[in-house]
C-alpha cells in the first residue's frame, strides 16, 4: 500500500503501448481509428471502471459493505463518488488511500474497528462532502484532521465510546460544514473554539456524553445558548455528569446564575478577614494546647500523689 499513493493514479500511455505492437506495414485510416479507440476503450475499463473482489459497483457506486474485510479494498473506480466500507472489521485505513478518487463525495466507514486516522487522509478529498466515522473506536479528532475537505457538509462521529478530545482546530476551515454529530462519545469537554469557526452549523448532536460542567464549560454553554435558534441541539440528551452539585442537570438548562461561583473575585476587606480569621484560630490553637499540656501536667501530678498516699 505504500506506493498505492505515487502509482495509483497512473495510465498507460498511447506512445508507450502502440510502440510494443508489431507493425507489419502502413494500415488503412480507418483501422487505425478502430484501434485507438478499443485501446482507448481498454484502458479505461482496466483503469475506471474494476471494481473490487466482495464489492458492487454501479453508477460511481461502490458498497463494500458487511463482507467481514480487515482492510479496506486496494483498488477502486477512479470515478467512484459513494464509498460504502460499513459493518466491516477493518482496523485502519492507510495513508494516502483516497489520493487517486478526487470525485469522491461520499465516504461511509460506520461500525469498523478504527483507532485512529492517518494524518492527511483528506488531503486531497476536496469533493468530500458526507464522512460517517460512527460506531468505532477513536479516541481523539486530532488538529487539522479534515484539513483540505473544505466541502464536507455532514460529519458523523457518534458512538465512539473512547472519544475523550477534540482538538480545539479539529474542524478549521469547514465553511460549509452543517451537521456535526458528537453524540454517544466519552467526552468530558469541548473547547469553544473548535466550534465558533464553523459559521454554516445547523445542527450539533452532543448528548450521551459525561459532560463535567465545570467554569470551563461556560464558554461553550454560552455560545451555544446565544446560537440555539439557529443551531438545532439534542438539548434533552446532553446532560451534566459533574460536578456533585449539578450532576443529571440537563447542559442547556445551566444559566449564568449557574456559573456566578466562577466570577467571584476577592476585594482588599475579604483578604484582611480572611488574615484576621487566621490569625484568631492560630492563637486559640495555640492556647488550646496550652491548656491541654497544663491539664494533663496536673493530671499527671495529682495521679502520682494518690499513688504515694496509697503506699
Amino acid at each position: 500500500m505504500g506506493s498505492l499513493q505515487h502509482c495509483c493514479c497512473q495510465l498507460p500511455k498511447m506512445g508507450d503501448t502502440w510502440a510494443q505492437l508489431p507493425w507489419p506495414g502502413p494500415l488503412h485510416p480507418a483501422l487505425l481509428l478502430v484501434l485507438f479507440l478499443l485501446a482507448t476503450g481498454v484502458m479505461h475499463s482496466d483503469a475506471g471502471t474494476s471494481c473490487p473482489v466482495l464489492c458492487t459497483c454501479r453508477n460511481q457506486v461502490v458498497d463494500c459493505s458487511s463482507q467481514r474485510l480487515f482492510s479496506v479494498p486496494p483498488d477502486l473506480p477512479m470515478d467512484t463518488r459513494n464509498l460504502s466500507l460499513a459493518h466491516n472489521r477493518i482496523a485502519a485505513v492507510p495513508p494516502g488511500y483516497l489520493t487517486c478518487y478526487m470525485e469522491l463525495r461520499v465516504l461511509d466507514l460506520r461500525n469498523n474497528s478504527l483507532l485512529e486516522l492517518p494524518q492527511g487522509l483528506f488531503l486531497h478529498a476536496k469533493r468530500l462532502a458526507h464522512l460517517d466515522l460512527s460506531y468505532n473506536n477513536l479516541s481523539h479528532v486530532p488538529a487539522d484532521m479534515f484539513r483540505e475537505a473544505h466541502g464536507l457538509v455532514h460529519i458523523d462521529l457518534s458512538h465512539n465510546p473512547w472519544l475523550r478530545r477534540v482538538h480545539p482546530q479539529a474542524f478549521q476551515g469547514l465553511v460549509h460544514l452543517r451537521d456535526l454529530d458528537l453524540s454517544y462519545g466519552g467526552l468530558a469537554f469541548l473547547s469553544l473554539e473548535a466550534l465558533e469557526g464553523l459559521p454554516g452549523l445547523v445542527t450539533l448532536q452532543i448528548g450521551g456524553n459525561p459532560w463535567v460542567c465545570g467554569c470551563t464549560m461556560e464558554p461553550l454553554l454560552k455560545w451555544l445558548r446565544n446560537r440555539i435558534q439557529r443551531c438545532t441541539a439534542d438539548s434533552q440528551l446532553a446532560e451534566c455528569r459533574g460536578p456533585p452539585e449539578v450532576e443529571g442537570a440537563p447542559l442547556f438548562s445551566l444559566t449564568e446564575e449557574s456559573f456566578k461561583a466562577c466570577h467571584l473575585t476577592l476585594t482588599l476587606d475579604d483578604y484582611l478577614f480572611i488574615a484576621f480569621v487566621g490569625f484568631v484560630v492560630s492563637i486559640a490553637s495555640v492556647a488550646t494546647n496550652f491548656l491541654l499540656g497544663i491539664t494533663a501536667n496536673c493530671c499527671h501530678r495529682w495521679s502520682k500523689a494518690s499513688e504515694e498516699e496509697e503506699i
